[in-house]
């Protein structure tokens, strides 16, 4: 309903310690797959939205992440003390990333089918969301374990269920980390607070989707990679 945000936000500073002996020395958003680093694949999803500012913060491994950023003119958003989590490191990113609404995007799943930044800016409504949030039906995930994260009511709106995955791609205003007074937090907590103000929004994935948390993802998604598209 609007152009959606003009900043991006991609979450690469996780230990990635559910993947054992890969991330020992590598970052896991520079694990391949297909022949390409997980986080490329995302910066594909997020060039295609033409974005002014694109950044991703850095923890585990940062001087290789760093590299790689700079290498693709994306900003980075070193956390160098402690790791910060979702909220936390959104929070500290906001003077990279402007005061509007940002896309969030986990670099560590793949998506056959459309893009999923466009499907969220074409679904964008800031007169109702807080935050609009992708959700993959379990029967269209691979690689999950465990139920999904989120029911909807009839007029698109969030509660905590199982029938929708988070698919790891969102628009979120950000206005209101600055109430949470916590350093280090997951966005868990202000996706709490949308939900008991109505204003938590999710929209289901038409496609596919693959979580590559785990070694044996990395098959999982070069298999899906390689189906027709959807």
């Amino acid at each position: 309903m609007t152009d959606g945000p003009d900043a991006v936000m991609i979450f690469a500073a996780g230990f990635g310690t559910r993947m054992g002996a890969l991330t020992r020395e590598c970052p896991k958003p520079l694990i391949e797959v297909a022949g390409k680093p997980l986080f490329d694949h995302a910066l594909a999803l997020v060039r295609d939205v033409a974005p002014r500012r694109i950044v991703a913060n850095t923890h585990y491994r940062a001087d290789r992440m760093e590299a790689h950023l700079a290498a693709r003119g994306v900003t980075a958003s070193p956390e160098p003390g402690e790791i910060l989590d979702t909220g936390g490191g959104l929070k500290a990113a906001l003077p990279l990333l402007g005061t509007g609404p940002v896309f969030t995007l986990n670099p560590d799943v793949i998506w056959r089918g459309p893009n999923p930044l466009r499907l969220l800016r074409e679904a964008w409504d800031p007169a109702r969301m807080d935050a609009l949030l992708l959700g993959v039906p379990p029967d269209r995930a691979r690689g999950r374990r465990g139920g999904g994260d989120f029911d909807i009511d009839d007029g698109g709106r969030a509660r905590r269920g199982s029938g929708l995955i988070y698919g790891g791609a969102q628009i979120l205003r950000t206005e209101g980390l600055a109430d949470i007074a916590d350093r280090v937090f997951s966005l868990n907590l202000l996706w709490d607070r949308m939900i008991g103000a109505q204003r938590l929004y999710l929209l289901e994935y038409p496609g596919m989707w693959c979580d590559v948390g785990r070694p044996e993802g990395i098959a999982m998604a070069e298999a899906l990679l390689e189906e027709p598209n959807v």
